[in-house]
């Protein structure tokens, strides 16, 4: 479908759902539908406002990783469902715009990665709907392609991580939950739908999205598609950056059924596709004339396969979760050595479960289970004379019990362990077999009720044998006495103070992980030490402060984080911190937002300010003769307001002011940029993304 068809259609549904509210209104249940009413819609429909049809906001309680609960004493960062719609946002970067401890380096989608605490997601148990993913290709490229459209919730538990987050929490995990039909179906209705049209003025791409979703006798359905289309956006300086266009699908399919007991049983499917011209290295330009062109086309894709059963009334310590998910993700870029043209494909995948059941107790519950991992990561060289196919692959199984505790008056605790064996194959078939333990501890005290709390946490984490990017596998690795498991130890301490709307916080936090695999492509005489199984230890350590005031109508709030890293004892560089970290230093963020209910008006934005770091200018022993550079600090300042009109509860209009004082910059996370002769990507200059939503 062209995209000047795409407009005209998002244009003219948007004109006549404005015009004509009443005819699409959501469709009405039927009789028997509306007796079987949830308390929760009750009480969300004796709270509504007069205005028939405004949508109420929903208090969730989000998963943390592989579908954990929260811990108590742990480093918690929740993006929750009001803060998304706030946000409105269109990459990572923007889902996590505010939180310092979270950076996400990247300018495109297609190329950003999520650093926790200074370390790479790589390191954390990260999820999609409690699907594992196992998305490490390739270093020039980002590790997870989201549409946040459709995103419900993301939650983050930095350094310590429960067991039931799942294997390899080595620095915490991460959890993305998507959108069911209940959360974006208004109360008392059974069909809806939504489509929205958004325009952005600097590299004029155009996003159009569809949606459908209803609920009938027991069953629910979602169905969204996300086309977007546009050209290479344009720095601060004036410079266009080439490579940076758009050209992205995605979309999400939904199916469920709950029975009248509670017994629900849910099936999803989301793909993403980014298919695209890009430099030949994604993320940086580096120039090689006469073996390369200077743009060659990227074709990243992505999707993740869910089924999941839960019982939605559970019975004393009858609360079960059944988790069967396949992810996989695919990069598709030709190489050029003058003439001689070389497809090559890397993809990794992962098909993975789990099975636990949560024990109801009077002082709390304790979660017990299993689960498995099957990942494979593969790489095709199609090279005319020489090509070569190569992959690694891996089986875990693992078995956990998790408590979480309020034994004492104001007091909560959280510990739990896992047990993991592991079955590692490398690309010369050979097979390594290695087990482990891990365990953490976390709690959190009220010192004065309502008002003080002191929180500490700590952990050992057993990871196994991590895969090998798959764009750097060579077909002549042998692994000499063996992969040696990566480990880790964290340990977090924090205050939160809470009075009359305001709220203050304060983390410190530290990360060790031995024996980190890193390996190398190599070239002439391999040897497994320097190439195959190459290890490397992180220390990344800091703190972070922030206050925040809440009022009926707003908020303002501010924070600082002060994160560095060290690899085998030296300050870490982008190159040696491939899938592990990246210089961060010192980061604050501002953000504020404002309603004029009567007006249906929301007014806010956001600060980001990065302070200049030098600790770039250390060469690493890894790379010594490369020259380095120091990190500029930057200031990027956005703005939004959103109108809903009252008298069109369905239509709203929105525009962002994105880098408003045309600041040129790269990312403090973004690849590349401390390295002289390296030309990383400058992120955006000033943009007005205008934006138009019906729902129906």
């Amino acid at each position: 479908m062209s995209s000047d068809l795409l407009r005209a259609l998002t244009v003219s549904t948007a004109i006549s759902i404005f015009l004509c509210p009443e005819a699409l209104a959501q469709s009405a249940p039927a009789p028997e539908a509306e007796a079987g009413t949830s308390t929760s819609e009750e009480n969300e429909e004796a709270q509504a406002p007069g205005a028939a049809g405004t949508q109420l906001d929903t208090i969730l309680v989000v998963d943390v990783g592989a579908g954990a609960n929260a811990t108590a004493g742990a480093n918690l960062i929740t993006i929750d469902q009001q803060e998304i719609d706030r946000k409105k946002p269109q990459d990572l970067r923007e889902v996590f715009s505010g939180e310092p401890q979270i950076a996400v380096g990247g300018a495109i989608p297609s190329t950003q990665k999520i650093y926790v605490n200074g370390v790479d997601e790589n390191n954390l148990a990260v999820t999609v709907d409690g699907s594992r993913q196992n998305n490490k290709v390739f270093h020039h490229n980002g590790t997870y392609l989201l549409d946040p459209a459709l995103l419900k919730a993301a939650s983050v538990q930095a350094g310590v991580a429960p067991a039931d987050a799942g294997p390899g929490a080595l620095a915490g995990s991460l959890g993305f939950e998507t959108k069911d039909a209940v959360d974006l179906l208004e109360p008392g209705r059974n069909f809806g739908g939504f489509v929205t049209g958004i325009w952005d003025t600097n590299s004029e791409t155009f996003t159009t999205g569809v949606s459908g979703f209803g609920r009938q006798d027991g069953f629910e359905y979602l169905g969204y598609i996300n086309y977007g289309r546009g050209g290479n956006f344009t720095a601060g300086n004036g410079q266009e950056m080439p490579g940076t266009g758009t050209d992205l699908i995605s979309g999400l399919a939904k199916i469920a059924y709950e029975s009248v007991e509670g017994h629900r049983f849910e099936l999803s499917h989301e793909q993403v596709r980014d298919d695209e011209l890009r430099p030949y290295r994604a993320n940086v330009y580096i120039n090689r004339p006469g073996r390369e062109p200077e743009l060659r086309n990227y074709d990243l894709r992505r999707q993740n396969t869910v089924f999941t059963y839960t019982d939605t009334s559970p019975e004393g310590w009858w609360d079960p979760k059944v988790v069967l998910a396949y992810s996989k993700t695919q990069i598709a870029a030709p190489e050029y050595f003058g003439a001689v043209v070389s497809p090559t494909e890397g993809a990794t995948s992962s098909f993975n479960g789990k099975v636990e059941n949560r024990f109801a107790l009077d002082i709390g519950s304790v979660t017990a289970g299993f689960d498995f991992y099957n990942d494979k990561a593969d790489l095709d060289y199609l090279n005319p004379t020489e090509p070569f196919f190569t992959d690694e692959r891996a089986t875990n199984i693992g078995a956990y019990a998790q408590a979480r505790l309020e034994p004492f008056d104001r007091t909560r605790i959280s510990f739990g362990g896992r047990a993991d064996h592991q079955w590692f194959t490398g690309v010369d078939d050979s097979d390594w077999n290695n087990a482990g333990i891990s365990g953490n501890i976390s709690g959190e005290y009220d010192l004065m009720p309502e008002f003080l709390t002191v929180k500490a946490g700590t952990s050992h984490v057993w990871g196994g044998v991590p895969l090998a990017e798959n764009y750097l596998q060579n077909p002549a690795w042998t692994y000499g006495d063996g992969p040696e498991p990566v480990t880790s130890n964290n340990y977090t301490a924090g205050l939160e103070a809470r009075y009359n709307g305001f709220t203050f916080e304060a983390n410190v936090f530290r990360t060790d992980i031995n024996d980190a695999r890193l390996p190398v492509f190599g070239r002439g005489a391999l040897v497994p030490a320097f190439t195959s199984i190459r290890t490397l230890d992180l220390v990344s350590k800091g703190w972070e402060i922030g206050g925040r005031y809440d009022w009926d109508a707003g908020f303002v709030s501010v924070k600082y984080a002060d994160i560095n890293a060290d690899v085998d004892g030296v300050p870490a560089d982008t190159e040696i911190g491939r899938y592990l970290t990246t210089p961060l230093g010192q980061i604050v963020m501002i953000g504020a937002g404002y309603s004029f209910d009567d007006w249906g008006v929301k007014v806010g934005g956001d600060i980001e300010i990065a302070l200049k770091t030098d600790r770039t200018l250390v060469r690493h022993p890894t790379d010594p003769a490369s020259e380095k550079k120091e990190l500029p600090g930057y200031e990027v300042v956005n703005a939004y307001v959103e109108w809903t009109p009252p008298s069109k509860p369905n239509f709203t209009l929105r525009a962002d002011a994105l880098n408003i004082f045309d600041e040129a910059y790269t990312d403090r996370a973004a690849y590349g940029q401390d390295f002289v002769g390296v030309a990383p990507h400058f992120d955006p200059g000033r943009s007005f993304r205008l934006s138009a939503t019906a729902r129906f």
